[in-house]
């Protein structure tokens, strides 16, 4: 590991601003031009701060009784929506910090939520189901019990809603909840992620490996041999390259000309403590890790999967979260120290 300290970033990586929330930040985003980075904590906080100065535009204790889990942001960037241990969904106005809609999905934490790519609607999950709101707030439909809690949602584009679970990952209509394809396998899925296109399934599993399916041919495969659960995952834009963690290095497979079967993944090595989140900017080759060692790296990639260090920082606790601004200009990360802190890219 490089000798880093908080106040001290290397290479693209310059000082920006930090700033504290209540509590170990769980789960934020920026508005759609970078204006502000929204912020929610474990114990039920949501903030919001400036994008460019890191000041505190407000605050909002205890919005969610025992806490946020979940956040995500509408497309448009003027609302973004929560999701707490209380089975509710809050969804807030970004410019005046105010729960214009509450939602009560069910009677158990609601621990994901995501909106829609065209922004019309919001899906959420608790416990065993998944449902989903129009743009009234209004439930559109929910779904039958899952085999599992559902573990991660994702949207395939605007007309589909997929879901990972224990045994199976599933995709619903988005407009009636219609059960449509289903992708079986034996084991625990804690992860998920779709490429841009929806094509490609990729999903982190209890037994420490990366299962994926390609939906238009119905073939899966495998990448096994991980230390610990691959938790972390990220595509680029383009659906060429998956990034993984499972373990203190990134293993980046490359989905370009058949790959990645019969091919070998770009190992990036510089942490020293497991991986916990990943995420690529956009239009960009450039991918940012960030892992319980309290390290950011900003990696530089090849369409084949390697690639180097080109920056790095250090925050004062574990890496919950890492967000790019929309421009590819600037970084955050959350940390479990509630630290909240943004570095401007070079």
């Amino acid at each position: 590991m490089l000798d880093l300290d908080v106040d001290s970033p290397h290479g693209v990586l310059r000082r920006g601003w930090s700033a504290a929330v209540d509590d170990y930040a769980i789960a934020g985003g920026w508005t759609r031009r970078g204006q502000a980075l929204v912020v929610a904590d474990v114990a039920g906080g949501v903030h919001a701060f400036d994008g460019k100065s890191g000041r505190n535009a407000w605050a909002r204790q205890g919005a969610h009784d025992g806490g946020v889990l979940a956040m995500a942001v509408h497309p448009r960037g003027t609302a973004f929506a929560t999701a707490g241990q209380d089975g509710r969904v809050l969804v807030w106005g970004v410019a005046e910090g105010r729960a214009t809609q509450a939602i009560d999905v069910g009677t158990s934490w609601v621990e994901n939520v995501a909106w829609s790519p065209d922004g019309q609607w919001l899906a959420a999950s608790c416990s065993r189901r998944v449902h989903a709101y129009g743009a009234d707030g209004r439930e559109a439909w929910r779904s039958d019990d899952h085999p599992s809690t559902v573990s991660a949602i994702a949207w395939a584009g605007t007309g589909e809603l997929a879901t990972a679970c224990y045994g199976r990952v599933a995709f619903f209509d988005a407009s009636t909840g219609a059960l449509g394809q289903q992708l079986a396998w034996k084991g625990s899925l804690v992860s998920m992620v779709l490429s841009p296109d929806g094509d490609v399934v990729a999903c982190g599993s209890q037994d420490n490996s990366v299962h994926f399916w390609r939906r238009s041919t119905g073939q899966d495969s495998m990448m096994s041999g991980y230390p610990g659960k691959p938790s972390a995952l990220a595509f680029d834009d383009a659906g060429v390259l998956l990034a993984t963690g499972g373990g203190d290095t990134v293993t980046v497979w490359s989905f370009q000309d058949g790959g990645p079967e019969g091919t070998r993944p770009g190992v990036l090595e510089l942490h020293v403590e497991p991986v916990t989140t990943l995420a690529f900017a956009r239009r960009a080759q450039r991918l940012a890790s960030g892992g319980r060692d309290g390290a950011v790296v900003v990696w530089s990639l090849r369409r084949n999967g390697e690639g180097g260090p080109v920056g790095a920082a250090v925050v004062a606790g574990i890496v919950a979260e890492l967000y790019w601004r929309p421009d590819g200009r600037g970084l955050a990360a959350l940390d479990a120290q509630g630290g909240v802190t943004a570095w401007r890219i070079s």
